[in-house]
């Protein structure tokens, strides 16, 4: 599985980094951004996910 953010979406609630640290963090100016881009277990898997239904913006893309 792949994430993966859209920047012009993203407004910077930072629910991503907070909920899934080994997945995302922030950027400069607080925006979410994909550290690990493949997710290669299930826990990472479930993390991103869990990211994905937080997002208040819909930001966050996962696919196959």
């Amino acid at each position: 599985m792949r994430v993966t953010i859209d920047a012009k979406l993203c407004e910077g609630h930072g629910r991503c980094y907070a909920l899934a640290p080994e997945i995302f963090a922030a950027d400069d100016d607080g925006h979410g951004e994909v550290v690990v881009r493949t997710l290669d277990t299930p826990e990472q898997q479930a993390l991103a996910e869990t990211a994905a239904r937080n997002c208040p913006e819909s930001a966050i893309e996962l696919t196959a």
